[in-house]
């Protein structure tokens, strides 16, 4: 066999394993860019966690009570987190839905606007002690639900709701549960209707001020929480007798903890555990119970507000 034949068939057979080498390098890539691409459509995973609720009363005196959650839920789940108080629901939801902020403290119709407009997932429900009439009192019971209340002054002559026809009422934002849609669709219910019937109302900001607005006689009633008496009872010795209920809706599922919706269920489940367990320790509770009155959490599903859509729906009857 000549040199130049033997160089020409060394050629050939260098070609030849490069193009069967190159299917295996070609499939090689091929799994590299898919694990990619599967790792990222699992979900997000924080690095840092932006937490942001409400408050029901004082928001200054709120948010101070509420920062030292930063460091027990740091403490528990290993990354940097921000606890903030937002304006209203609404700010949150929007907030939620452009990524902004991670978890939530939200009621159930705020909930239910960010499932509906951004998947947003709930994944703890408050429970508080029940509550007793005529005084607030607390029972030693710890459920899901809570209710609303509709507030007048004792001395205001205001007996039911047909009496509130063409009278002043403080509410909260209309996304507020306990302070606009329950109590408004129950009056609805009784021939009410509080967008019509010669009603004024007059947007407050906290349950707190719906009681002093009563008390202050700046309006004639308001909407709020049963038990929203007791956040001013410290300044105001005669609330429980001189600002009575004179309507209790219906149960009202409790407050949520709920997670942006494209959160891994990994740590959905690690951030539900977090707060269950700074719920038991004697600083965490102190700290959820003046921040929201909440003795703990339960796990909790999308299904459990249902009833909050049925009320949504009847709510917008209202307008008609």
């Amino acid at each position: 066999m000549s040199l130049m034949h033997l160089r020409n068939k060394v050629k050939w057979l260098l070609v030849m394993t490069a193009l069967l080498a190159l299917p295996v390098t070609l499939v090689g890539c091929g799994k590299s860019t898919s694990s990619t691409s599967s790792s990222s459509s699992k979900g997000f995973t924080p690095k840092k966690l932006t937490v942001e609720f409400v408050p029901s009363s004082n928001a200054g005196t709120i948010e101070a009570k509420a920062k030292p959650l930063e460091g027990l839920l740091k403490k528990q789940l290993g990354i940097p987190v921000t606890v903030s108080v937002s304006t209203d629901y609404n700010t949150i939801v929007e907030a939620m839905g452009s990524k902004k902020v991670d978890v939530g403290f939200l009621p159930p119709d705020a909930y239910v606007l960010a499932h509906k407009q951004y998947g947003d997932k709930v994944i703890l429900q408050a429970q508080r002690y029940g509550i007793k009439e005529p005084n607030d009192q607390a029972t030693k019971q710890l459920v899901s639900y809570y209710r609303s209340q509709i507030l007048v002054r004792k001395d205001s002559g205001i007996k039911s709701i047909k009496d509130l026809k063409g009278k002043k009422i403080a509410v909260q934002d209309t996304t507020s549960t306990a302070g606009w849609i329950y109590p408004a669709v129950e009056m609805l219910e009784h021939g009410v209707n509080v967008n019509k019937d010669g009603i004024k109302t007059v947007q407050v900001k906290g349950h707190d001020q719906g009681v002093l607005s009563v008390y202050n006689k700046n309006t004639d009633a308001a909407f709020v929480f049963q038990g929203a008496r007791k956040l001013v009872m410290k300044d105001q010795k005669n609330i429980m007798k001189d600002v009575v209920p004179i309507y209790t809706t219906g149960k009202i599922p409790n407050d949520t903890i709920t997670v942006r919706g494209d959160m891994t269920d990994k740590w959905q489940k690690k951030i539900a555990a977090a707060f269950k367990e700074i719920a038991k320790t004697k600083k965490g509770h102190d700290i959820i119970s003046s921040v929201y009155s909440h003795e703990g959490y339960a796990d909790s599903k999308d299904s459990n507000f249902d009833i909050i859509r049925k009320y949504d729906k009847q709510a917008e009857k209202l307008d008609k």
